[in-house]
């Protein structure tokens, strides 16, 4: 029934108030005060940064900046504890409005009756203000203070939560503050782990914290606990047999270690989450797992004076970081505290496959065309491959696998530096943050810098791009590059699908993971003896100038695996490779994880194309060809110019009309490299036929068929001195397809002498420009400009 006040009712009221103005103002005052009296914020004090795995497992924790180790607070506190803290502390803790008038008064009396504190009549609630009001005067003013601030906390907050405040903030002796890091250090174990004896032991220390220390006042604190587990079992709160079972428990003995599974970790995070707990990405056994891995090759190769390493997991699904180990187990003398993931290193030759893959995207190659692998000098740089060896010519996805040096300059000049560059910051690969002229053809080599971390994103970002094609009707999505994370409360958004590549194309990236599927895995080198050959990852290792740094990257559809193995002082070691040093440790990481399915072909972005068996080129009219994956951009490239059609007599001269009829002739198709190429190539592939000179009466058969190898056009040569003081020569080299060929040298005007199938010519000059000239038994002539500076 709806009740209606009536005017007279009104006024009644009206004169109530008017005649009480000052009772009620002060009440309003008094509940406005009373409101605003408790803190928003109640504790202001700084926390440990605290991270844990995926799993709810405590990788590692940073003490606080005031010196404590004070955990954040917990959602909720265990239940034997709760029950064990309520029993000892305030048993009518669910029941009083944050003070408890019968306790204050009984304990007034015994302490007035024994001249002495000898009993407090604080509640849980109470000494929860107390511990936030830390440092403040004890008074009879302050315990009045207390008491109305308490009353105001149970206004605020659920009992639930007053008992988590006051198991993250109490006391237990030195400087370890809080339940949580209590079980840590006195039990080694989390707090909902703990026993009812132990869950008992840390109820009874807030209230005498001095009683923890080992070896002191052990009897008093077991009489203590004792006594509390009884009253636990009087209440029914535990059997028999287990308060038994407490009471034969051992008190703490030697504090323990909190658990630093993943400390660079806890150290990367501190910076951007400084006191708080993060549950993190790590998955706890795979990182204990790596972990044992760095730690066991970190005892082997410090043998060799390398003492630190970096080991990374990530997942591609996600970017989510799976285990993160940022240096090997070293003291203070080898940087153990440094975290080597993010930190700027040369990059050796892990860049290759980008270059490659840009390429291949770009339709300015195919997997297999031939690049030349010479002696090489571009603007006075003189790249070496590792082996100081020479191919002549190699196949783009051979170089690649077998990380030669000079066809990936080669390949970056073809591609311009400008233009990797920029393709490069599309990667977001910090470090490489100078002018593209500030690194040239170097840049391929190791002439710049990246870090474990960008790399690891890097080469996630292009596995999730080809698995998301497969699987998604040939999209992409717009962020694929996005950032690796460690925090497992949030996603990574990967941006929009959309038809165009916002990067790299899925073919592009397929054709280069099979390419590093192939990595040479040189049988000499005891380390591949770990190596597991039905692992199917594609991966790359690099060393950088000095062996400074040993890398090695390998990817599969699932996980991205980066490994860097060095000295974080930069000093480099002799042993140190990537294939020899991080290789092996990859491997073993790979072993961990759960073996995955190659990639899956992306058919939408290949096209299968007629191309040249010899040159990797696409066919020409005259080639032997074989079907072959490229990218649909591929059809853009070249067709084979290797491949040239000859004249040939009967015995096997080169002819033409002038001296031999049209139908005597014989019509080859004949493969044909350059004559530098050629000359190194055919030392190693034995099957290669240089091609026949022409028969000397035929009438037009010019042509350039010599080269020089050494020196380059514009070089300039520094002779030397030996041990002697006496000036050596500089040997000129040249090659000529004819393997019989006489050559005839000068040095300018001067006559130098001849050579036969051996084309090196020793020279003696002094300072100054000078025109070398080779000339051969058919008047075929070359020349090249040179700068020679004497001693």
């Amino acid at each position: 029934m709806k009740y209606n006040f009536g005017n007279s009712q009104k006024r009644r009221i009206y004169r109530h108030f008017k005649g009480h103005r000052i009772k009620w103002g002060i009440t309003l005052i008094f509940l406005i005060a009373f409101y605003f009296c408790l803190p928003r914020k109640l504790f202001e004090n700084p926390y440990s940064t605290v991270i844990e795995s995926a799993q709810g497992d405590l990788l590692a924790a940073r003490i606080a900046q005031d010196g404590q180790w004070r955990f954040p607070a917990q959602d909720s506190v265990p239940h034997k504890f709760k029950e064990c803290i309520v029993h000892f502390e305030d048993q009518h803790f669910y029941y009083h409005p944050g003070f408890n008038p019968i306790a204050i008064v009984k304990a007034m009396k015994q302490n007035y009756d024994a001249g002495k504190v000898v009993r407090g009549g604080s509640t849980l609630t109470q000494q929860v203000i107390r511990l936030s009001r830390e440092g403040k005067e004890r008074s009879y003013l302050e315990k009045l203070l207390e008491l109305i601030l308490a009353a105001r906390l149970e206004t605020r907050h659920s009992k639930d939560e007053i008992l988590g405040l006051y198991a993250a903030h109490a006391p237990f002796g030195g400087n370890v503050v809080g339940l949580e890091m209590a079980a840590w250090r006195y039990f080694g174990v989390q707090p909902h782990q703990l026993s009812w004896a132990e869950s008992a032991t840390l109820a009874v220390l807030p209230n005498a914290p001095g009683l923890i220390y080992p070896g002191r006042n052990q009897q008093e604190l077991r009489d203590k606990r004792d006594r509390l587990l009884k009253k636990l079992y009087d209440e029914k709160m535990i059997d028999k047999q287990t308060y038994e079972l407490s009471l034969q428990e051992d008190l703490p003995g030697k504090p323990f270690d909190l658990p630093q599974t993943a400390p660079h970790l806890l150290q990367n995070i501190g910076k951007k989450k400084d006191g708080q707990r993060i549950k993190t990405t790590v998955n706890s056994n795979l990182q204990s797992r790596v972990n044992q891995i760095a730690a066991r090759y970190y005892q082997e190769y410090r043998q060799t004076e390398v003492y630190n390493l970096a080991i990374m997991v990530v997942d591609v699904e996600t970017r989510n970081i799976i285990a993160y180990v940022g240096n090997s187990p070293t003291d203070r003398n080898h940087q153990k505290d440094v975290d080597i993931i993010p930190a700027p290193r040369s990059t050796g030759s892990i860049l290759k496959p980008l270059l490659f893959a840009s390429m291949l995207d770009a339709g300015e190659i195919l997997p297999n065309t031939l690049v030349a692998d010479i002696p090489t000098q571009i603007a006075g740089y003189s790249p070496k491959n590792h082996e100081l060896t020479y191919d002549g010519a190699v196949p783009a996805q051979e170089a690649l696998s077998r990380s030669l040096n000079i066809p990936s300059v080669l390949m970056l000049k073809e591609f311009g530096v400008h233009r990797f560059y920029e393709q490069l910051q599309h990667f977001k690969l910090r470090d490489i943050n100078k002018s593209p002229n500030h690194y040239g053809l170097s840049l391929i080599l190791g002439g710049a810098e990246s870090n474990l971390w960008d790399l690891c994103r890097t080469y996630a970002g292009m596995s999730s791009t080809l698995n998301y094609f497969n699987l998604h009707q040939a999209k992409y999505r717009t962020k694929e590059f996005a950032e690796l994370n460690w925090d497992s409360s949030v996603t990574r958004d990967l941006g929009e699908e959309v038809f165009n590549k916002p990067e790299l194309g899925a073919g592009a990236i397929w054709l280069t993971y099979n390419a590093m599927k192939e990595v040479n895995r040189p049988q000499a080198d005891e380390a591949w003896r770990f190596y597991d050959s039905s692992l199917e990852i594609a991966w790359k290792t690099g060393t950088s100038f000095g062996s400074r740094d040993a890398w090695a990257i390998g990817t599969n559809s699932k996980y991205v695996v980066g490994v860097w193995v060095g000295n974080a002082s930069g000093e480099g070691r002799p042993s140190l490779t990537g294939v020899g040093s991080a290789a092996p440790i990859l491997f073993d990481v790979f072993n961990l994880l759960p073996k995955q399915k190659w990639f899956a072909t992306p058919y939408n972005d290949l096209e299968e194309a007629d191309v040249c068996s010899m040159s990797g080129h696409l066919a020409g009219e005259h080639c032997p060809v074989v079907k072959q994956w490229i990218p649909l951009n591929g059809k853009k490239t070249t067709a084979c110019t290797n491949h040239k059609i000859v004249h040939l007599d009967q015995a096997g001269y080169q002819v033409n009309s002038s001296c031999e009829s049209v139908d005597t002739m014989l019509t080859k198709t004949w493969f044909v490299l350059p004559p530098v190429q050629e000359w190194y190539y055919r030392k190693i592939h034995m099957d290669y036929v240089s091609l026949p000179p022409f028969r000397s009466d035929c009438e037009g058969s010019g042509g350039t068929y010599m080269d020089f190898i050494y020196p380059k056009e514009n070089g300039k040569i520094y002779l030397t001195k030996d041990f002697n003081g006496v000036v050596q020569p500089v040997i000129l080299k040249a090659a000529h397809t004819s393997a019989d060929a006489r050559l005839f040298w000068y040095l300018g005007d001067k006559y130098l002498g001849e050579t036969q199938t051996f084309h090196e010519m020793p020279v003696n000059a002094g300072s100054g420009n000078y025109t070398i000239t080779v000339i051969d038994e058919n008047g075929n002539e070359i020349r090249r400009s040179v700068t020679i500076e004497s001693p």
